[in-house]
């Protein structure tokens, strides 16, 4: 009878699941995260080590986080596990930006949605509804945040609408008033009309936009040369809205100008023979083209220096309805910034509306007239277009300037007109309306970047800075190197007020740091509201006449305010926290926005940057690497890959990524990250079901382990060293495709695929099983803590199956300290030669399974042949047992030709044999054995010793 011997071989057995069921999985183990309190057991375990601190850049509190916020936030959360696994104390603390236009823009589209003029409430009423509004979404954000995984001081995050953080932003704005470097000027700012306000850079996005252009003449009325009596010069503009605002004309002084003579013009054409128009030489002949002129002659020609002194009028001066409005002188005056990429040469001046209008007009004396209101109309003043709008909205939403049109009959009118056209080009655009902006030159707060040498500072601490990767040095660099001086004044209601008292008579700013300090108390206490609600004489004192001094009612920059974050987290927050920061991480285009407003706050207050290291990452597009949007239907929502998938294969996403660059997710590369972590998962459950049953009794002292199993503590090794350096380096991407070539290569392909027959069938006291037993608990211990920190779900339920009831957590282990004696680089490339060695096996077993000639390799004992000069150190080596073969005869000499060969293995040949002998009954291998040992004529002789000495091994 045939006895079955199933019962005597060591199966694996684990709890652990193939299937992860990861968004059940995933809600449980957060639950138990905080039962146990995690976050406050890393903190006290933590106590004394070195603090690693990435301050948190907040996001906005007005929706639903989007696939952005995932990304940002989970790589966030690899680093901090990683440095606290590393033995640091990285704590935490999530925040939130709470003021500015993103939050009241929301709060005004359910006014503008029930017909209501946000202008007519009550602003403190406002402001509650604004407070309110950012509280909501801050509890939503912050639960959708901890669904994926990450771990912070949740129960204590900070906010910019804290009264304690409007205090401080108060404070910090008061440092800048003392010193000298906040100052009120006019100058042009990038204005929003449709959020009548002024916007930083951070706020402005570049979208494609229509702008209709027009060349227009401006007669010559003095002359500097005789050539040019009785011309015209010729402008070209892309906002004809401009007009009203010329005061001047600009010339390049380098550049070669013609008069031109206008000879013969096609139907249509607004130009007039014999007229004579003042042209670029480079650009003349595209103007010609434009304005349909057939044929001109040049009547002179002129260096661009030599139109200095030259007096235009402009066009408007004799129009019939202007009552003489634009009776002023028009100047050539030189610019450096006129160049003959396109136009005409020449570039119209409108010192209200450009910055380089407006450095020209100061360098020349010329003032700035006011000429278009905060709400994008013309004001009452403006001869010919009173109350017209620059801009509007069309049916579409696409938006247009509806002035253009009258602009150009204007010109028509006076024959000034000589063509126009539209163009479509880049225009800055607001990020929250989308509407397009105009330059306008409004009195605004600045902070100056010349006083205190600001610009200098700032400079010096980027170089002082670490820029991962490299090159956001270099983008950071050039930007603050050019910048215009900061402008932090918004004409909004929600925010912190620019808390200053300015002189009525003189203009001059109150420094006084005991009024500073005064209104500083009472923000902390009732909130920034106690600057509009209580009478100027709460904050300034016995000192000063309430009637002598004008309290500002503009409010900050939200970017002063997240550029203060680092003052009220890390120095005066009572988080514990240690100033500078370790690390910022944003998306590269904070460096423009909070990376930027940080430094220029913090070196104008402190001389240095609040961060010794920035990082930033790409932006998510989808898989053909378009932006993501609504119209396109390629959004993907990180709620729903949670919800389907678990939070685990978004951080793997994360980790998988080069997130150097712009980042791409869809369905088809989630269902990628899919299949490599099933594969990583496999492996755990493999070992799990492996160390079933294992004690410390069976462990085997690395000095007794055979060949291999040293050589899988070597690779140990040499996966530490690439962990820690990944973490130093805060990338990850490469770590994970070794970490994954590990698991599925070197561990399922080859050891475990290798050490199945001594897993199962050894006996337990056997030392090459105990060999293997041991090095699979190194493997479970390493893998778990370096997954931990990426797939921090999946890490803890394979140390929570590993350790049963354990009020531990995978994430107060700290990384497994790798023995250096377990570094072999001798035995690394001795393992290298005999892995190519079994490379040709297995290639000519697969030779013969795919031609059905067997089915297990365990039928083959292949004949192996090496060439008389193959170096390979074989000695102590069962190549059977490594070939998964039941025997193999080696041999040295000339290869046969039919022997099986890898082009890229010269040196070794495989002559295919079927194994002799009789299958074993319990390892399954075929030999000459089987059948001669008594009592178990079924077994080998391996077999039957252990089934002997008690069955299972």
């Amino acid at each position: 009878m045939t006895m079955d011997y199933k019962t005597t071989v060591f199966l694996p057995k684990t709890d652990f699941p193939m299937k992860a069921g990861l968004p059940d999985l995933e809600p449980r183990l957060l639950a138990r995260w905080k039962e146990i309190g995690l976050f406050d057991k890393l903190r006290r375990q933590s106590a004394g080590r070195e603090k690693f601190v990435l301050h948190d850049g907040p996001p906005y509190a007005n929706g639903h986080l989007h696939i952005g916020h995932a990304l940002n936030k989970i790589l966030k959360d690899v680093i901090n596990r990683c440095q606290q696994m590393l033995g640091k104390d990285a704590h935490y603390v999530p925040g939130w930006d709470c003021h500015g236009l993103p939050i009241e823009w929301k709060i005004e589209e359910k006014y503008r949605e029930a017909g209501l003029d946000k202008d007519a409430v009550d602003p403190i009423e406002f402001r509650k509804e604004c407070r309110e509004f950012a509280a909501h979404w801050i509890e939503v954000q912050k639960a959708e945040f901890q669904r994926l995984g990450l771990e912070g001081d949740w129960d204590r995050p900070y906010t910019t609408m804290a009264f304690a953080a409007e205090a401080q932003i108060v404070r910090e704005l008061g440092k800048f008033v003392m010193n000298g470097g906040l100052y009120k000027g006019a100058k042009p700012v990038m204005w929003s009309v449709v959020e009548k306000t002024a916007l930083a850079e951070a706020e402005v996005e570049y979208h494609d936009h229509s702008s209709v252009t027009i060349w227009v003449r401006f007669p010559v009325i003095e002359a500097s040369r005789p050539e040019l009596e009785g011309a015209s010069v010729v402008i070209w503009t892309t906002t004809p809205w401009t007009m009203p605002g010329n005061r001047a004309v600009a010339f390049g002084p380098s550049m070669t100008y013609h008069v031109y003579r206008i000879d013969a013009v096609a139907e249509g054409s607004l130009a007039v023979p014999g007229e004579r128009l003042v042209l670029s030489e480079d650009l003349a002949s595209q103007v010609m083209t434009d304005a349909k002129v057939t044929a001109f002659s040049v009547v002179a020609s002129l260096p661009g220096s030599a139109l200095a002194g030259t007096v235009l009028s402009h066009p408007w001066k004799t129009h019939p309805e202007a009552a003489g409005g634009y009776a002023f002188p028009v100047p050539l005056l030189p610019g450096d910034f006129v160049t003959n990429d396109t136009g005409t040469g020449f570039v119209h001046i409108a010192p209200g509306h450009g910055e380089d209008d407006w450095r020209l007009g100061q360098a020349h004396g010329i003032a700035v007239p006011d000429i278009v209101m905060p709400d994008g109309t013309y004001y009452p003043s403006v001869p010919l277009f009173a109350g017209q709008s620059v801009l509007a909205a069309g049916k579409k939403g696409e938006y247009y300037s509806p002035v253009a049109k009258p602009v150009i009959e204007a010109m028509k009118a006076v024959g000034a007109l000589l063509h126009h056209g539209k163009v479509k080009h880049s225009y800055p655009h607001s990020w929250r309306s989308k509407a397009p902006l105009i330059f306008r030159t409004t009195p605004q707060w600045f902070i100056s970047m010349q006083t205190n040498d600001l610009r200098a500072k700032a400079l010096a601490a980027i170089d002082e800075t670490r820029w991962v990767p490299a090159q956001g040095r270099n983008r950071i660099y050039s930007m603050v190197e050019n910048r215009p001086d900061w402008c932090v004044s918004r004409q909004r209601a929600w925010g912190v007020p620019i808390t200053v008292f300015v002189h009525k008579t003189t203009g001059e700013v109150m420094r006084d740091q005991a009024v500073i300090d005064r209104i500083a108390a009472a923000v902390e206490a009732e909130g920034a509201d106690a600057w509009f609600t209580s009478p100027p004489e709460r904050f300034l004192g016995n000192d000063y006449k309430s009637e002598d001094w004008e309290q500002v009612g503009d409010i900050l920059d939200v970017w002063f305010d997240s550029g203060c974050t680092h003052a009220f987290v890390l120095e005066n927050g009572g988080w514990g926290l240690p100033w500078p920061a370790s690390l910022y991480l944003e998306g590269s285009d904070q460096h423009r926005g909070w990376f930027h407003s940080s430094l220029l706050e913090s070196c104008g207050t402190r001389g240095r940057a609040p961060y010794d290291a920035v990082l930033t990452h790409g932006f998510v597009l989808d898989e053909e690497g378009r932006k993501m949007s609504k119209s396109l239907g390629n959004v993907v929502s990180p709620q729903e890959v949670v919800a389907q998938f678990g939070a685990d294969i978004l951080r793997l996403w994360v980790i998988g990524s080069d997130y150097s660059e712009d980042l791409r997710i869809g369905p088809e590369i989630i269902k990628t990250q899919v299949d490599i972590y099933r594969r990583l998962r496999n492996t755990l459950r493999y070992l799990l079901g492996a160390l079933d049953g294992f004690s410390e009794s069976e462990r085997l002292d690395p000095a007794r382990m055979p060949p291999l199993e040293r050589w899988v503590l070597h690779r140990l090794s040499e996966m530490d060293g690439l962990v820690r350096q990944a973490c130093k380096d805060f990338q990850f991407h490469n770590l994970f495709a070794e970490l994954h070539n590990f698991c599925a290569v070197d561990l399922s392909a080859f050891y475990f695929d290798i050490r199945k027959d001594s897993l199962y069938c050894d006996h337990s006291a056997d030392l090459r099983r105990r060999a293997t037993r041991t090095v699979m608990d190194l493997l479970f211990t390493c893998l778990t803590r370096w997954l931990a920190p990426f797939l921090c779900f999946t890490a803890e339920e394979a140390y929570l199956a590993r350790n049963p009831g354990s009020p531990g957590s995978i994430h107060l282990e700290p990384f497994f300290d790798v023995p250096e004696s377990w570094r072999d680089d001798a035995l690394a490339r001795r393992w290298a030669k005999i892995r190519d060695l079994r490379r040709v096996v297995t290639g000519a077993l697969e030779i013969e399974r795919g031609a059905k000639r067997i089915g297990s390799s365990l039928q083959a004992a292949p004949q192996v042949v090496l060439a008389p000069d193959y170096e390979i150190d074989l000695d102590g080596l069962d190549l059977a047992e490594i070939a998964i073969t039941s025997k193999i005869v080696l041999e040295r000499g000339d290869i046969p030709s039919s022997a099986f060969a890898l082009p890229d293995v010269p040196g070794i040949g495989v002559v295919f044999r079927t194994a002799e002998g009789e299958k074993c009954q319990r390892c399954w291998k075929v030999l000459p054995d089987v059948g001669t040992h008594a009592g178990h004529e079924g077994l080998c002789g391996r077999c039957a010793d252990v089934v002997a000495k008690g069955g299972r091994g």
